[in-house]
């Protein structure tokens, strides 16, 4: 059996002019959860600058029809110009498909204060041998209850459910596993 996996979530780069790069395009935000940026939620694969001094940076969407990443690429482009760079290439690449494993630890705890329950979980294409843990229940991010029931696959957005606490009974997002 041909075991999936996915490459791991992306890493501030190494190099110091690469890094700088990576650092301005991380202080844009992810327009649909403003608590979160572009780094955080796993969107921002790398950063470079090419010998002419142009910097890149390259970005994959969540879903492949997500469109807030027409305003992630011009915010990128904005944010790189107004820290200097005169030359500036933003990329959006589908493959390999964005999954909820590239989310920070950062971004999954700032997710639930904002009151969207975060992924569970790891996705198939992030799976490893051994057991996979399952989710059994999303935890309220309001009250931490489990007593939680999903009323649409579809919330707010194609990413995330709607689901509402038993408990509290307010209703929340829940950030899907991709």
């Amino acid at each position: 059996m041909q075991q999936h996996t996915s490459p791991p979530a992306a890493t501030r780069p190494e190099d110091r002019a690469a890094a700088r790069v990576w650092d301005v395009a991380r202080t844009v935000k992810d327009p649909e959860i403003p608590v979160l940026d572009i780094a955080e939620i796993g969107i921002l694969r790398d950063a470079l600058v090419a010998e002419d001094g142009t910097a890149q940076v390259i970005i994959t969407p969540t879903y492949s029809g997500c469109p807030a990443m027409d305003a992630i690429r011009a915010d990128v482009e904005h944010a790189l110009r107004e820290a200097g760079y005169e030359r500036v290439e933003v990329t959006l690449t589908l493959t390999p498909a964005w999954t909820t494993d590239w989310m920070t630890q950062e971004g999954r705890r700032k997710l639930e204060e904002y009151g969207i329950a975060p992924p569970t979980g790891s996705s198939a294409m992030g799976m490893r041998r051994g057991p996979k843990r399952l989710a059994l229940a999303v935890r309220c991010p309001r009250c931490g209850s489990i007593e939680t029931n999903e009323l649409s696959r579809f919330g707010s957005t194609s990413c995330k459910a709607l689901y509402r606490c038993a408990s509290c009974r307010e209703p929340f997002d829940y950030f899907k596993v991709h």
